[in-house]
């Protein structure tokens, strides 16, 4: 059973179920409803839990204050991203509204733009995501008449990368800023620099990536190939073994020794 907390507009409403908040989306949904009043369902309407940790009173604030064609914006940006991945937590609805609010509001209002220097790793690493996200910005663009910058486009990859993964964006965020550091640090100890667009290069940074999600789950690798990588190839074993302690540094955990030679067989075939 519903009951509803408010009528955000015609198309959007918060309600109670089974004592916790959802926001109901659909075409018409709202015309007509009251505060209080309960329902079972109502056809053509989609629903959209909220992020575990979310307190009522914090979660009511948020709707209070953001615009609810960004609620029905980011409704329709989930929609793009379930017909791609089939599935995704609604749970960034919230979250990623109020991100989009603000931002159209600093760029349309105060012609602030915040840079996001890791455009050219999010695209490599989540290149569905950022396509999604740049069907996004025609559909904030539509609703809003603001076109948010490319740079915005792919801080909502990165939500969306967080719905299909329960990683929190600051987390993504993390691991998007280790591996373009990584990076830097291969094309400077190897002495140039690497083509981001080659198939090689895709490679070693979707293996950053696992490597990074392996290290926190604490899963090991099957294969040793240092000693092999050390003799063979000396100048991409050391290059992983730097990234590796820099890796180490930053995420306060221990790497698998087997983590050089696979990541060094990388880095050799992405710098010849």
């Amino acid at each position: 059973m519903y009951q509803i907390i408010k009528v955000l507009n015609n198309n959007a409403i918060l309600a109670y179920h089974n004592e916790n908040e959802r926001i109901l989306l659909g075409k018409g949904i709202g015309f007509g409803k009251k505060p209080g009043e309960q329902f079972e369902k109502i056809e053509g309407a989609k629903v959209y839990a909220l992020e575990a940790g979310e307190k009522q009173s914090s979660v009511v604030n948020a709707v209070n204050i953001i615009e609810p064609v960004y609620l029905e914006a980011v409704g329709r940006i989930i929609d793009e991203a379930e017909m791609v991945f089939d599935s995704i937590n609604r749970g960034i609805l919230l979250p990623l509204a109020d991100h989009i609010a603000f931002a159209v509001k600093r760029e349309k209002e105060e012609n602030i733009y915040i840079p996001n220097p890791f455009i050219p790793d999010i695209k490599l690493l989540f290149d569905k995501e950022y396509a999604v996200a740049v069907k996004g910005r025609e559909i904030i663009q539509e609703m809003t008449g603001c076109r948010i910058s490319e740079d915005e486009v792919g801080f909502i990859a990165l939500y969306i990368h967080s719905g299909l993964s329960n990683e929190h964006v600051s987390e993504t965020l993390k691991t998007t800023q280790i591996i373009d550091e990584s990076l830097k640090i291969i094309e400077e100890q190897m002495g140039q620099e690497l083509k981001k667009d080659s198939l090689s290069c895709i490679r070693l940074v979707s293996h950053l990536y696992y490597m990074l999600v392996r290290t926190r789950t604490g899963e090991g690798v099957n294969i040793d190939l240092n000693d092999f990588m050390e003799t063979s190839y000396p100048r991409a074993n050391e290059t992983a073994r730097i990234v590796c302690e820099y890796m180490e540094e930053t995420m306060g955990q221990p790497i698998a020794k087997e983590e050089t030679g696979f990541l060094a067989v990388h880095i050799q075939r992405a710098a010849v």
